[in-house]
This record gives C-alpha cells, structure tokens and sequence, in this order.
C-alpha cells in the first residue's frame, strides 16, 4: 500500500485489515498538517478554513501535533515524523517558554500583547497543554539522548507535585508521566530489515511504560546508531540507554 508516495511494506501483515486503512487516516491528517499548517518559519498555525492557513498557533497546537508525530513514527519508522517532533519542541522552547517558572505560557510571544499571558497546567477534559508537552519532552530525551529536555520535563513534574496531591484527579496525564519517572521506562530499538514484521509482533501486547524506534537501513537518531546490521534483524531493550544483549526473537526480548 502506497501512503503519499511512501511504501509501508508491514502494513499488509497486519492480522486485523482494518488496521491500514486507520494507519493510512493518521498519516493523511499528519500530511496535511505539516505541508498546510506548518510554516517556512517553523511556527504551526491553529486554523485553515476556505483554503486559507490561519492564526498563529497555541501551544495546545504545539503539544498534541509533536504528541501525534512521536506516535505515527512509531507506527510506521518514519523519520520525518521524529525530526517534525523535535523541531516543533525546540520552536515550542523559543517561543513559548518561560526559563525562570520552567513551564510554556498557552500563547507565542509572536501573539498580541495580552493583559496575561496564562500556563495550562489542569487536565480536565481534555490533558493541559503542559503536561502533553513534559510528556513529549520526556519521550524526545530518550529518542535523541538530550537531557536538558528530561530536566526540564521533571521539573514541570515537580511543579505541579503539590496540586496533584490535593486534586489528583485533575492531572492525571500528569500522573502518568509521574509513572513513566517512577519506574523503569523501556527503550525498545529494532534495527534490521524485518523490523516491521517485529514490530507488529511486538505491538500485539500492550506495554505502557515503553517507547519504539526503528529502522530498514542506518539511522542518524542517537537511539539507532550503530545498530542496524543487512544480514539480521535485531531487538535491543534498553532502560537509560543501557541495553540487555539484543534478541532475535520477539518473545525472548
């Protein structure tokens, strides 16, 4: 199946055929965003109506986009997605945070001057546009070995430690995130050229405190270098960047 000129060769070993077709949505809408709405000058607009790309973005914008991104890339190994992710992050860092309350205010500083600029923190409904952001962050720390991004992910963790214990309920992402600093947090590579067939393996079984990387050829992200190999398809499960002897057979890892 062919996505936007991109070959998926995994997606017809998919046990449930309905699978693809939802991979297919996922990359259209991530397609759209990114030749729509994203901008020459990195910034991500909110609104785009009557062919028309409007209004600067918010950082709710920002966070679920980067959120989104991190997720389709581990859906399908491609890493336009990751690098997306990461310099959506580092406009995010430029114009949207605060160094001294070490949180993103809700709107650029590229906006209007406001009376207030104000910072989500309270997952309601819908996950604060903080805490989807810290989540993003620790996961791109672990994806491109950067640890100012993990500092700064766990002090907004410790930010809101005080609310939490008083409202728990009302920052629940934030818990989850909570989690993901409190035990171990698994790095999962798979390198090789049947990396999609073990990755559908892989993806069978519901692992919350994980991430996936992967690759069909060499990779620049600091989690693959130096893994991929033509002749095997490996798996390396690794915690902080130290790794146990990689597996050949899904089960084993």
């Amino acid at each position: 199946m062919d996505i936007e000129g991109y070959e998926i060769p995994w997606i017809n070993t998919l046990s449930y055929k309905q699978l693809d077709k939802f991979v297919k949505k996922r990359w259209q809408n991530a397609t759209f965003i990114q030749t729509k709405q994203l901008q020459e000058n990195g910034s991500l607009n909110h609104n785009y109506k009557n062919g028309q790309s409007t209004i600067n973005g918010y950082l709710e914008d920002y966070a679920t986009v980067i959120d989104a991104y991190i997720s389709l890339y581990e859906a399908t190994l491609n890493e336009k997605w990751l690098t997306t992710s990461k310099q959506l992050a580092d406009y995010s860092f430029d114009h949207f945070y605060d160094s001294e309350r070490a949180m993103f205010y809700f709107t650029s500083d590229e906006d209007q001057n406001l009376i207030t600029r104000k910072m989500e923190i309270e997952d309601n409904v819908i996950p604060a546009s903080n805490s989807i952001m810290a989540k993003n962050l620790f996961m791109l720390s672990h994806y491109y070995s950067n640890s100012y991004y993990l500092k700064v992910s766990k002090q907004m963790l410790h930010n809101i430690k005080e609310r939490t214990e008083k409202y728990a309920s009302g920052y629940s992402n934030w818990l989850q995130l909570a989690c993901n600093f409190t035990g171990e947090f698994y790095e999962i590579a798979i390198a090789g050229n049947s990396a999609f067939e073990k990755l559908n393996e892989i993806n069978k079984k519901y692992i919350p405190n994980k991430l996936i990387a992967g690759s069909t050829s060499n990779s620049n992200i600091p989690l693959m270098q130096g893994r991929f190999s033509e002749n095997e398809t490996l798996i390396y499960l690794c915690v902080d960047g130290a790794c146990q002897l990689p597996q050949e057979n899904t089960e084993n890892a």
